[in-house]
């Protein structure tokens, strides 16, 4: 190690939350271009301006790295979801500003989307291994769930349908529109991210979801 990686750890051990911060910011993007198996804690090291041998003593291997990045990935996007204001809204309002912002955070966390499929390809084997994704992932159907039970109980919503499945219905659309959008774009000749179609496509997840539920079975 070169009396440079010697001050740089040093300096890093001072300030270690900003430190693991400063990994888990670069680490998200290597992992989100080249997966789990492309990115190369070397080139984390260094973008960091680090070295190995601190990014394990932060995240002791290549894969804690990981799950770690898509820990905090989710805790992104539910601290997003938690933050939403929707109880002052009556059912129908809140359940299309909620769609939006998922359109939204969805829309600004390109990475996210990478990072999930990338897992998806996986088969979901680096997530299993991560307790606090299970509690991470609560808030967001339990949003949904009691905007559902005000609208039940106002008669707004008249079909009944469980919070998983709009929950669901919401991430499929916003999920699609930025995963599928390369795809999409070449065989139909639609870019999916055309500022000028934006505001239609994202008024278009709220009236599904809206009229799904506002419909009778």
């Amino acid at each position: 190690m070169t009396t440079t990686s010697r001050t740089a750890d040093t300096d890093r051990q001072r300030d270690p939350e900003r430190t693991r911060q400063e990994i888990l910011d670069v680490a998200l993007t290597e992992f989100a271009r080249n997966g789990y198996s492309g990115a190369r804690v070397d080139e984390i090291a260094a973008r960091t301006r680090t070295t190995k041998r601190m990014i394990y003593y932060y995240f002791t291997s290549k894969e804690q790295l990981y799950i770690a990045v898509l820990e905090r990935a989710y805790s992104t996007a539910r601290d997003a979801e938690r933050q939403l204001d929707v109880d002052h809204l009556e059912p129908v309002s809140a359940i299309r500003t909620l769609a939006e912002l998922t359109f939204d955070h969805h829309e600004s966390h390109p990475d996210f989307i990478s990072l999930v499929a990338i897992e998806n390809i996986h088969h979901g084997e680096f997530i299993a291994k991560s307790a606090a994704l299970a509690d991470l992932n609560t808030p967001a159907v339990s949003v949904t769930a009691r905007i559902l039970e005000r609208g039940y109980a106002s008669g707004a919503f008249r079909r009944q349908a469980a919070a998983i499945d709009v929950h669901m219905l919401i991430s499929a659309y916003c999920f699609f529109r930025m995963s599928n959008r390369y795809t999409f774009g070449a065989i139909f000749g639609v870019d999916l991210l055309d500022p000028s179609r934006r505001e239609h496509l994202r008024t278009l997840v709220g009236d599904m979801i809206v009229s799904y539920l506002t419909t009778g079975d």
